[in-house]
């Protein structure tokens, strides 16, 4: 049965969910209509054709990346805020940043991200080229890690896995046993984030 009622917001929504799960190739007219239970002329009468509704969930996912808003009492715990939130909006969404990038948006995008920033740096007391560089080795470091983790999750399962590398040869000892235990677990992304990002964050801040 077709739907008699349909919102703009409605196709955008169900739209985006598409994009997110299974990337901009798999969002069809049909198929979006078939997830609406509605006809594609409902679709192309709230959003227009194709390219027209792609424009729009750009748009969405520029609009939607300006809402991070910096928590905490220091300015090294405030960035790290802002970091946090990026790193997880860029993860929650990788086809629809990508869609964004071929558009030419980024900068746009990251527009809210490097003001938050902006203001974060000020407020710690630095100025000028300084806090420019501060801004944009923060922004490189969350983008970059977020790179190398998409990267690890797709990568095939490698063998031998990264624990049997550390394993010590038979009838020897390792120099450093606890390291040796360490780099045989699972890297734990999340914390290797906080700790990297925070070790920057302080070093850009020193006055010295």
């Amino acid at each position: 049965m077709t739907r008699s009622s349909l919102t703009r917001e409605e196709v955008l929504e169900t739209a985006t969910s598409l994009v997110k799960q299974h990337g901009p190739a798999a969002l069809t007219m049909r198929k979006l209509a078939a997830e609406l239970g509605t006809a594609v002329t409902s679709i192309y009468w709230h959003v227009g054709n194709r390219e027209s509704l792609l424009d729009a969930l750009v748009e969405r996912t520029v609009t939607e990346m300006g809402v991070i808003r910096p928590a905490g009492r220091t300015p090294v715990d405030r960035i790290v805020s802002v970091a946090r939130g990026l790193r997880r909006e860029l993860r929650e969404r990788p086809h629809l940043i990508a869609m964004v990038h071929e558009r030419g948006l980024t900068e746009r995008m990251f527009l809210p991200a490097q003001q938050a920033l902006v203001h974060e740096v000020h407020a710690a007391g630095l100025r000028g080229a300084r806090a420019a560089d501060a801004v944009r080795a923060v922004q490189f470091q969350i983008v970059g890690f977020v790179l190398v983790e998409r990267s690890r999750e797709r990568s095939p399962a490698q063998s031998p896995a990264e624990g049997e590398l550390w394993d010590p040869p038979p009838g020897s000892a390792p120099d450093d046993p606890a390291l040796s235990r360490a780099l045989a677990r699972p890297a734990d992304p999340e914390k290797l984030f906080l700790l990297s990002v925070r070790a920057l964050v302080t070093a850009l801040l020193k006055t010295g």
